[in-house]
């Protein structure tokens, strides 16, 4: 009776779903962005492109392109390396969704 019990415990603690932490600061991310391209998208220079309300599908493309060298850009590559696919898909939500 008591193994039956045990399995039940462990089977109710495999079937409840995961909570779900954070793996990295979103906002940490965000800011060393910012260094560039402004805490509001905006970019610093004219030569540094305004990411603010740009679609969320083109910004994430265009990191994973950085981050595996097919778009050449020494600075973007170097930022881009350290980055996981899903802090791309959150830095590009964010971005998309900051008005131009």
């Amino acid at each position: 009776m008591r193994s039956i019990a045990a399995c039940a415990a462990l089977l109710c603690l495999l079937a409840a779903p995961a909570r779900a932490e954070p793996k990295y600061d979103l906002a940490k991310v965000v800011a060393e962005c910012a260094a560039c391209h402004g805490p509001d998208g905006i970019g610093n220079d004219v030569e540094i492109p305004n990411l603010a309300g740009q679609h969320d599908r083109y910004l994430y493309l265009q990191l994973q392109h950085f981050k595996s060298g097919r778009r050449p850009h020494k600075e973007m590559r170097y930022e881009s390396r350290h980055l996981s696919d899903e802090e791309m898909q959150d830095l590009a939500r964010y971005y998309s969704q900051l008005p131009r």
